[in-house]
C-alpha cells in the first residue's frame, strides 16, 4: 500500500488544488509514482476519464502533473451544482442521484464505501497518494458525516498538512482558529502547515510563521510566495474567471465568453490565455457584452434552461443579435450550442420545473433533454481546412436539426457533429476542449480573423507545471512533507 499525505485548507479557494498538482510534480521528479485523490469535489468544471466517467477538472490537472491518465477513482464523489434543485451527485464517474444541501448530509455515509474503495485501488498502484480536502477543515457542524476532510483522514489515518491563504487576510487567525475548534483526535493528524500566496517581502512574516508553529506545535512547512503564472493553469471555480476587459488592444481578436450562472467546463478557454493575438474577456451577468467583441462564446452550462432564462433577463439575447447583424461571430459550446436553436425541452424535469423554453432562434433545430448522459472522448476533422480536432462530449439531450446545415466536424466514426450557419457566422458544437488541440485552435482563430497561432498548448501547460514545482521546491520543505507521509 502507498504512503498517503492529505492537504486540507482553512477555507475554500486557498490554493489546495494547484498546490497538490505542484507537489505531485515535485515528488514525481524524485522518482516516486504519485497519484492524486480527492474524496469529494464540488465543481461544474469536469473532465472525461479513460473509463468514460467524469471527475473534477482539478484532479485531471493533478493527474497530468503526476504523468498518468485521469481515473474516476481520483475523485469518487463529484457534486455538480444545478441551480435551485441542488447538486447532481456523480459517484465513481457516473450519475448517482441529486440532492439539496441538507439532504446530502444524510446521504454522505452511503458514499463513504465508494470513497474508501477508490482510495484503496489507488493505494495499490502508487508509492504515495496525495489527498486533497474540500472546503474548510474546521467545519465542525458537518463533521459527523464528513467524507471530505477529517472524516476521511481519520478513516485512513492520513497525516494532514493544513494550508492557509495570506492573500485573503486573517491567515494567522484562520490557522489558530482551526487548531482551536478541532477535537483532539483530529488535531493529532495535523503534522504541519503552509501559508500560501505571500505577496511582498516574505521576511515580514517570518516571526508569524514561528509563532503559529509554537502555538499549534505544527511543523512549519513553509511560506509560499505568490506565483502569477498559475493563472495560466485551469481554474476550478468560475469565480476565478471574473476578469473583464472592455478595451480592445490593437491587432487582437476580441473573444468574449459569457459567464452563465452555472457555467460548466470553462477550462475550454484556457488555451486562449496563452495566445498573444487574442484578448479573452469573461463577461459577468448584468454586464453589457463589449461592442468591440469579434466573437461571442456561449459556453457549456450545468442547467441550460435556467442559464438561458438568466441570459434573457440580462438582455444578452439583444446584444447577441445586434452583434450578428454587425457581422460578428457567435459560437455555442454544449449547452451554449443548445441555446442557439428554437427550443429546449425538459420533459422529465431533469433540470427543474420548467419543461420547455424558447431558445435564441438563431438556427433551426431543437433539443430534448433526456436521462442518459453522453460521456466520450472524440477525434475528427473540422469543417475549415480539414484541421484535426480532439475533445470530449459531456451532455444530456438530443439535438434535432430541422434544416440542412454544414457540420462543424466529422468525427472518426463518420458521424457529423455540430452545425455552421449558411453565412458561416454562427457555430454550434458539443465538443468540449476544442481549443486545446493546436491544429484546431489555429484553424478556428484564423477563421475568426486572428493572426496565425504558434503556441503548443500542452508544452505550455507542462512548462508551467515544472516552473510551479521549481517554485514549491525552493520555498517549501519537501523533505519534511515526505517524512510525514505514512
Amino acid at each position: 500500500m502507498a504512503r498517503a499525505l492529505m492537504f486540507q485548507g482553512t477555507g475554500s479557494s486557498v490554493g489546495k488544488s494547484v498546490l497538490v498538482a505542484g507537489i505531485a510534480r515535485a515528488f514525481r521528479r524524485k522518482g516516486l509514482k504519485v497519484l492524486p485523490f480527492k474524496p469529494q469535489n464540488m465543481s461544474n468544471n469536469a473532465a472525461v476519464t479513460k473509463e468514460g466517467g467524469e471527475i473534477g477538472r482539478a484532479q485531471a490537472l493533478q493527474a497530468l502533473a503526476c504523468g498518468v491518465e485521469p481515473s474516476v477513482h481520483m475523485n469518487p464523489v463529484l457534486l455538480k451544482p444545478q441551480s435551485h434543485i441542488g447538486s447532481q451527485i456523480i459517484v465513481q464517474g457516473k450519475v448517482w442521484g441529486q440532492a439539496k444541501a441538507r439532504e446530502y448530509q444524510s446521504i454522505k455515509p452511503q458514499l463513504m464505501p465508494y470513497v474508501l474503495e477508490s482510495f484503496e485501488r489507488l493505494s495499490k498502484e502508487a508509492d504515495i497518494v496525495l489527498i486533497e480536502g474540500a472546503g474548510s477543515a474546521s467545519e465542525i457542524n458537518l463533521r459527523e458525516s464528513d467524507i471530505a476532510n477529517m472524516g476521511f483522514a481519520q478513516a485512513v489515518q492520513a497525516p494532514v498538512i493544513l494550508i492557509g491563504d495570506i492573500d485573503r487576510g486573517g491567515v494567522i487567525a484562520s490557522l489558530i482558529g482551526t487548531h482551536t475548534v478541532l477535537p483532539l483526535e483530529d488535531l493529532k493528524l495535523i503534522k504541519g502547515f503552509i501559508v500560501n500566496k505571500m505577496r511582498g517581502d516574505p521576511t515580514l512574516f517570518t516571526d508569524a510563521m514561528q509563532w503559529i508553529s509554537q502555538k499549534t506545535q505544527w511543523k512549519n512547512i513553509g511560506l509560499l510566495p505568490h506565483f502569477p503564472q498559475l493563472s495560466q493553469l485551469p481554474a476550478e471555480d468560475a469565480a476565478d474567471l471574473k476578469s473583464v476587459v472592455h478595451s480592445q488592444q490593437k491587432g487582437k481578436l476580441v473573444m468574449s465568453v459569457l459567464l452563465l450562472p452555472t457555467i460548466a467546463n470553462f477550462d475550454d478557454f484556457d488555451p486562449l490565455k496563452y495566445e498573444d493575438n487574442v484578448q479573452l474577456n469573461f463577461i459577468e451577468i448584468g454586464d453589457v457584452i463589449p461592442k468591440n467583441s469579434d466573437v461571442i462564446i456561449i459556453p457549456g452550462s450545468k442547467t441550460t434552461i435556467a442559464d438561458l432564462e438568466a441570459l434573457y433577463q440580462t438582455g444578452w439575447d439583444v446584444d447577441i443579435k445586434a452583434h450578428l447583424r454587425q457581422g460578428g461571430y457567435v459560437m455555442g459550446i454544449c449547452g451554449g450550442y443548445q441555446m442557439l436553436g428554437t427550443e429546449i425541452s425538459d420533459p422529465y424535469g431533469i433540470e427543474g420545473d420548467t419543461r420547455s423554453i424558447q431558445a435564441l432562434n438563431l438556427l433551426s433545430f431543437s433539443t430534448i433533454l433526456d436521462r442518459s448522459k453522453i460521456l466520450s472522448e472524440v477525434k475528427g476533422h473540422l469543417f475549415m481546412n480539414d484541421a484535426e480536432c480532439c475533445g470530449y462530449e459531456m451532455h444530456l439531450g438530443e439535438t434535432r436539426h430541422h434544416e440542412h446545415y454544414k457540420s462543424f466536424a466529422i468525427l472518426e466514426n463518420g458521424r457529423a457533429e455540430g452545425i455552421v450557419s449558411e453565412n458561416g457566422k454562427i457555430i454550434g458544437t458539443y465538443l468540449h476542449g476544442i481549443f486545446q488541440g493546436d491544429d484546431a485552435r489555429k484553424a478556428l482563430l484564423n477563421y475568426f480573423g486572428s493572426k496565425e497561432s504558434s503556441i503548443n498548448f500542452s508544452d505550455q501547460v507542462e512548462n508551467t507545471l515544472d516552473q510551479w514545482a521549481d517554485h514549491i521546491e525552493y520555498s517549501l520543505d519537501i523533505a519534511a512533507m515526505l517524512s510525514e507521509s505514512v
